[in-house]
């Protein structure tokens, strides 16, 4: 089943609780929250104290994808914060396994995201300890860029490698995701679709919302 998450890097931040509320009525399931520091991708975002209000403004799960430094020192304090999905690079944590070990024992799901250069040969041990892994389909930092093609095929190379290893570990994918290329990405193998310009930027999230899930159901 195809989840939408649309990020709210793209919604209006005054009217964040309203846009948030939007999205659930059109389907969305997961709220998605970029947190960038302005080191590891050259923008600066929002940090823990939003994630904090966050919790407390929708029952949604938060999806919090870290594009930070060292996010080993601060992945627990965002589930501490309520975010209940979690999800570090790999080209950022020498020691992956143990931040999403700290992640899972917080009681939060725990995620790899992998940048579009990047081998999926960098996941080879560390996919089996990942509920989910994060496909970026743009290069992390600002909303609003162009689909890489290629991401298709490494969605679909993934998912070979996750079933013929027997693995319970989804796939979720970043960038450009919008209704012309949902149902190719959908038909690859993932199933959380991560969307902020084709949700927030349509004028009205709840049927943008609406339009993406049955845009990734139409038959090709």
């Amino acid at each position: 089943m195809v989840e939408i998450a649309p990020s709210i890097l793209s919604a209006d931040f005054t009217r964040l609780r309203e846009d948030i509320e939007a999205v659930e009525r059109g389907g969305a399931t997961i709220v998605h929250v970029d947190v960038m520091d302005g080191h590891f991708v050259p923008n600066i975002t929002i940090g823990l104290p939003v994630v904090r209000s966050l919790a407390r403004a929708t029952q949604l799960p938060l999806d919090t994808h870290l594009m930070i430094s060292e996010p080993g020192r601060y992945a627990e304090q965002f589930v501490e914060a309520g975010a209940r999905m979690v999800s570090v690079h790999i080209e950022a944590d020498p020691h992956i396994h143990r931040t999403l070990s700290g992640i899972k024992k917080g009681g939060a799901q725990a995620g790899i995201v992998i940048n579009p250069a990047t081998s999926l040969s960098a996941l080879d041990e560390a996919l089996q300890f990942a509920d989910y892994v994060l496909v970026m389909s743009v290069n992390p930092g600002f909303g609003g860029q162009q689909f890489i093609p290629t991401s298709i095929e490494k969605v679909r190379r993934l998912r070979r490698m996750i079933d013929e290893r027997g693995l319970n570990v989804r796939i979720e994918i970043d960038g450009g995701i919008d209704r012309s290329n949902i149902k190719q990405v959908a038909s690859a193998g993932a199933e959380i679709m991560v969307a902020g310009t084709a949700v927030f930027g349509e004028g009205d999230p709840a049927r943008a919302v609406r339009e993406l899930l049955s845009a990734s159901a139409q038959l090709v």
